[in-house]
């Protein structure tokens, strides 16, 4: 919302709107150039398409035709590929634009795993400390917490039953838990630098086996989780270099390596299907080809990469492979051939931007870019942290970019959903995926539920809903973020990231002497004075904000003290679009008003988590950077190309009906009411 000057007083039109007040969205960008190559999103990667666009449009119908040549007959387009029954996988799939809470470590997290069958979560952090959460019907709890290892952890695996867990470290231990108890069962410390690990058993078997690599050789250890210091076995050479990454195949006891030349190898751990003689070694029976050559395993080589994560499906059908190379690509796990490539570097994503298909404004890409660079410029360890998961049908890939955590359908190769994209603040690398209902015991039901009936606590257990949740760390962040199928609730302290138990960034972890002393410093007298909500009263009614006044101290401020000396008294609300917002705050009625409380006009104050992402947010109204005065705006749906331009400094609470019956009254050609709509004062609480 544009304030004008006096001088800039409107005598135009109604469409000379862009002169007087908040813009109205702006309209869709021309459609933009695509290949008609069926191929093309293989070669580059899906990348999300402008919503509304011609180019979405033009994307979707052009990516399946055929390059043809000169001919009089018009192009034959092949059938569509369909997903039988997509609405409802993606209804089990997270798809809320914003993360709905964080939760702390003392230093920067860098794995985070859910245990299948049990629903726990398990984070780590550079400083070696692991944390075990539960997972609740709405959320995590706290469980357990062990300061694992001296320095930071290399590795952290967790069993396909779900009842153990193991992490590597540079302090050159590797230490086995247990996941139902918490408990850490044994360690054992070895002579080599152990890196990567994954446990190589089915469910069932009497004892774990734990894989783990060598940082220094290609040599891979199996270890048996009933307390011994040697490994059962070991793979000298089964790799010429060595390995980065791990993953093992449930369905079909099948493990596969990739090391730092690019080469990926299969072998088998099955003690019993094909005998103790065949264990370790190429599992024929298991996969549709005799010899590598007969497969696409050597990819990764021919392109000068490796792999820095798998992941396969529950299945066993597919697997997941992230590249350095900042690819990630799908084979069909039996057959070893090459299904999918999606290219996630910055040249990519540098053409997607110019031709508009990123969605995003230049000055977000740019900040986005930027982090970018400093990832690919990050040491190999923290570089190769990325990975890609599967969902439980394995139809489904989620793995973070560089606008978000995608959603690929990789039968339709299209990108079903991004999270987290407006969350510019954050470049996630690791995310796990959770899905269905929660396992929560009766006792912990109880505990949670004290003073209920047993009847009732059963009545709650029989209502609990899927709750699908991925978890994901960020680069340089001390944090991990939950996104769900929920938005960020408005309650509480923190809503902009100010911390409170109602906020969404969880301030689990007591804050070092420096940022103690940090924080009190910037609490002062004047801010303990600012209001923590207001209440509009109009002429059509009450209407109820909550202020942000640690996001926002100086609009607070400035909002507080023009109210309290009665500045709004009577003041008009004199712009009104439907569908859009409602303006006031101007004492001469017009817009061409208002000053601030301190004479003349102050800078503004953005906020990453106070964004105009929903309707009934309250807004300063300016004329440019910097230019704020007393008006201001409550948006009446999500106006996102206000983000960066507008103060947000306060919600609507209470009274969205009186907003919404505002945004109906009739107008003339200026936006004004034709029959007055006044405040008549400001209560500030």
């Amino acid at each position: 919302m544009s304030r004008r000057s006096s001088k800039q007083k409107r005598v135009e039109n109604s469409s000379d709107d862009e002169d007087d007040g908040p813009a109205p969205p702006p309209p869709p960008p021309p459609p933009a150039h695509t290949s008609d190559d069926e191929d093309s999103d293989d070669d580059f990667g899906p990348v999300p398409v402008a919503a509304g666009s011609a180019a979405a449009a033009g994307h979707e119908e052009n990516e399946d035709e055929d390059e043809v040549g000169p001919t009089l007959k018009a192009k034959k387009k092949k059938k569509k590929r369909k997903l039988d029954h997509e609405e409802a996988f993606v209804a089990a799939l997270p798809n809320a634009d914003m993360y709905e809470k964080s939760y702390m470590h003392r230093d920067i997290v860098t794995f985070c795993a859910f245990t299948p069958r049990t629903d726990f979560l398990v984070t780590a952090s550079e400083d070696g400390h692991v944390k075990f959460w539960k997972k609740m019907p709405d959320g995590l709890e706290f469980v357990k917490h062990y300061h694992a290892h001296l320095g930071g952890v290399r590795g952290l695996a967790v069993s396909a039953d779900g009842l153990r867990l193991a992490t590597t470290g540079v302090d050159k231990a590797v230490k086995f838990y247990d996941v139902l108890t918490f408990d850490l069962t044994y360690m054992m410390d070895v002579e080599y630098a152990p890196t990567h690990a994954a446990w190589c058993h089915r469910p069932g078997e009497a004892h774990g086996r734990l894989v783990v690599a060598d940082d220094d050789s290609p040599c891979v250890r199996i270890y048996r989780s009933d307390g011994s210091q040697e490994p059962i076995h070991v793979l000298p050479s089964l790799h010429a270099a060595p390995v980065t990454a791990l993953a093992f195949s449930c369905a079909d006891a099948l493990m596969v390596s990739g090391d730092g030349k690019g080469m990926l190898e299969y072998w088998s751990t099955d003690l019993e299907g094909e005998g103790k003689e065949a264990c370790y070694g190429f599992p024929r029976a298991k996969v549709g080809f005799k010899s590598k050559l007969d497969s696409d395993l050597f990819e990764l080589m021919k392109k000068k990469t490796y792999a820095t994560s798998l992941d396969v499906s529950k299945d066993g059908g597919k697997l997941a492979v992230v590249g350095k190379d900042r690819q990630i690509r799908v084979f069909d796990l039996r057959k070893g051939k090459l299904m999918r490539v999606y290219n996630e570097g910055m040249e990519v994503a540098e053409a997607a931007m110019a031709t508009g298909m990123l969605g995003l404004d230049t000055i977000d890409f740019g900040r986005r870019s930027a982090v970018e660079h400093e990832l690919e410029g990050a040491r190999a360890e923290v570089g190769g942290r990325g990975n890609a998961v599967f969902d439980e049908t394995g139809h489904f890939l989620v793995y973070a970019s560089l606008v978000g955590i995608k959603i690929v359908n990789v039968e339709t190769n299209r990108v079903v959903k991004v999270l987290g994209k407006i969350e510019s603040g954050e470049r996630f690398l690791r995310v796990c995926l959770f899905q269905g209902v929660p396992r929560v015991d009766s006792q912990l039901v109880k505990a949670l539920n004290k003073g209920k009936t047993a009847s009732s606590v059963e009545e709650m257990r029989a209502q609990l809903q899927p709750d699908p949740t991925v978890v994901a760390t960020a680069f340089n962040k001390r944090r991990f973020y939950l996104f769900t199928r929920r938005m960020p609730s408005d309650g509480g302290e923190g809503e902009g990231g100010g911390g409170g138990e109602g906020g969404r960034d969880v301030l689990n972890e007591k804050p070092t002497a420096e940022e103690a002393k940090v924080a009190s410093a910037v609490v002062d007298d004047a801010q303990q004075q600012l209001g923590k909500a207001a209440i509009l009263r109009t002429t059509m009614g009450d209407i109820h904000l909550k202020l942000f006044k640690e996001e926002c101290p100086r609009t607070i401020e400035n909002f507080v003290g023009l109210a309290r000396k009665g500045y709004y008294d009577n003041v008009l609300f004199h712009r009104v679009i439907k569908g859009f917002m409602v303006q006031t705050g101007d004492p001469q009625g017009d817009g061409t008003g208002g000053e601030s409380i301190w004479g003349g006009e102050f800078e503004d104050e953005f906020h990453r988590n106070l964004r105009h992402d929903r309707p009934f947010t309250v807004s300063m109204a300016n004329a440019g950077p910097g230019t704020n005065g007393s008006q201001f705006f409550i948006t009446t749906v999500p106006t996102p190309w206000l983000d960066g331009k507008h103060t947000v400094f306060g919600r609507v609470v209470q009274g969205m009906d009186v907003v919404s019956q505002l945004q109906e009254v009739k107008v003339d050609n200026q936006d004004k009411p034709y029959a007055d709509v006044k405040i008549i004062n400001v209560d500030i609480l």
